[in-house]
């Protein structure tokens, strides 16, 4: 039997190969790598980026101890580079230092590359003296950013592959077996992989076969994307921006349209309709080439290679066609399941449907008959009736509730869609840097912002308060913002990087005149 059969050593291969060292973090690879070394949602990891980026208290004062965290780039400032290799021949060796210093190079498509790779701003705020001024999530990202910059200058780890070719009277068996000779870079990063030694044999040498182990292997289907894997898919179709990614998911989370379960992420039945009808009356604005290609034209718009308006023109005009016949399409199709049941108001047939705030019950004969319940068969509350008329079609203006709180929507609706604020906006004394017409203080999805009340006509828009001061380096208007680091005063004009810190005094002054 083939379990008594006699072996030879046919052939005994050794193969010296490199480990090359990884490159600096990006923004896409540190989520990736604090997805699978830290648990880390891509959330989670910039939120703590920002607080290493921003400062920690130190006793050098407030410090930033990364580089800025949305970032495409691998290159590195040379300052930082000769200082790392200074700390690695210190405290290493000069076998774990290279001949000279390691260059990369960013593979993400489209890359904008504005910025530094991911790195810390001193070499000698090492992991031993972060631990007396970071908290356990920080320290647990530093540690991953710093040995990280340290290891892509340091040299390539070597390892040894061996393969055993045993052969037989019927058959012939290969044995693979893999050692690290030199740990490289691996000093800092750890080598995970367990040594898989082969037993000291020489070519000709005879061998019994003891024993045969057969395992079954089916092909299985590709896995769920995770996090980190996603991310890696979106960066590889040339989609988002590093400052994208976790909005993203985050934003797929919030709307329903996926769910995470034992970190692999499962797409909803919302996920499932919303996406059919898309690729069925938008499939060229939902492929994936098309968001890649658009993001290409912005940037060579951004170079100075594309004219705008004709990059807008060219997408537009096209775009607006197939959004107008797609809504009347999709309106007509809205995501609606019979009931089975009769409207008590009309006798029309029930209809479940979706809407922004979950499943309800609504008359098939809409708009005609509004007959609306819950699940549960409650009725939504009647709006509030004013005396206020409404200044577009006449009709009385009634109160109503949403997301963002109540707010004056016409009667009339869905005929006239006229709402307004049941608060007015502030008006600021100062005037519209574009028009003149006054700014108003208005609350979007993101929170406050500042924008012209000739909009649309004027599209001025500021997430900082102008102020009627003007800027000392050019002239444009000075806006106050509140930063997580305080509150300043900066130039609104983006290529003007002129910014001061509020004064104490000014502060302690708004804050009673706000009491």
């Amino acid at each position: 039997s083939a379990v008594k059969e006699n072996f030879v050593v046919e052939s005994l291969e050794k193969k010296e190969r490199k480990s090359k060292t990884p490159p600096p973090f990006m923004t896409s690879t540190l989520q990736q790598a604090a997805s699978t070394q830290l648990g880390f949602s891509p959330k989670k990891t910039m939120m703590v980026a920002q607080k290493l980026y921003e400062g920690v208290k130190t006793d050098r004062g407030n410090m930033g101890v990364i580089t800025y965290m949305r970032t495409d780039s691998m290159n590195l400032a040379k300052e930082a580079v000769a200082f790392a290799r200074d700390y690695i021949l210190d405290k290493f060796g000069d076998q774990y230092l290279p001949k000279s210093a390691k260059n990369y190079v960013s593979s993400s498509k489209g890359a904008q590359e504005a910025h530094e790779a991911i790195r810390p701003t001193r070499v000698d705020f090492d992991i031993v003296t972060a631990k007396d001024y970071l908290g356990a999530d920080e320290l647990k990202l530093y540690r991953l950013i710093y040995n990280r910059f340290l290891a892509c200058q340091m040299t390539d780890a070597r390892l040894e592959s061996q393969t055993l070719l045993f052969k037989g009277e019927k058959s012939t068996f290969k044995a693979s077996g893999r050692k690290l000779l030199f740990d490289g870079f691996y000093r800092v990063t750890g080598y995970h992989e367990k040594d898989k030694l082969l037993p000291e044999l020489e070519k000709g040498q005879k061998v019994t076969l003891d024993d045969i182990k057969p395992t079954q292997h089916f092909t299985e289907p590709p896995p769920r994307y995770n996090e980190a894997s996603l991310i890696k898919k979106l960066e590889s179709l040339g989609i988002g921006r590093p400052s994208t990614y976790a909005p993203t998911i985050t934003i797929l989370q919030t709307r329903k349209y996926i769910e995470i379960e034992k970190k692999r992420i499962h797409p909803t039945e919302v996920a499932f309709t919303v996406i059919e009808m898309l690729e069925e009356h938008f499939p060229e604005i939902v492929d994936s080439g098309f968001t890649s290609n658009m993001e290409a034209h912005l940037d060579e718009v951004d170079e100075g290679k594309l004219d705008w308006q004709k990059v807008l023109a060219d997408f537009y005009t096209p775009f607006m066609e197939k959004i107008t016949k797609g809504k009347a399409n999709i309106k007509s199709q809205k995501m609606a399941i019979p009931t089975g049941e009769m409207c008590p108001k009309c006798g029309s047939e029930l209809l479940r449907r979706k809407g922004r705030y979950g499943e309800f019950i609504a008359c098939s004969n809409f708009p005609k008959c509004k007959y609306t319940t819950d699940l549960e068969g409650n009725a939504p509350p009647e709006p509030e009736l004013t005396d206020i008329p409404c200044d577009k079609c006449g009709a009385m203006m009634v109160i109503k509730d949403s997301r963002r709180g109540k707010f004056y929507a016409c009667s009339a609706y869905p005929k006239c869609k006229n709402a307004k604020p049941l608060v007015p906006p502030r008006e600021l004394d100062v005037p519209c840097p574009k028009c003149g017409s006054k700014i108003l203080e208005k609350e979007g999805k993101r929170g406050k912002f500042f924008g012209c009340s000739n909009y649309p006509k004027c599209r001025f828009i500021s997430n900082g308060e102008p102020l009627e001061r003007k800027c000392p380096e050019c002239e444009s208007m000075v806006v106050h913002k509140v930063l997580k680091t305080g509150e300043v005063y900066e130039c609104i004009e983006k290529k003007c990087k002129w910014s001061e810190a509020v004064p104490e005094e000014q502060l302690k002054g708004q804050t009673e005149a706000s009491k």
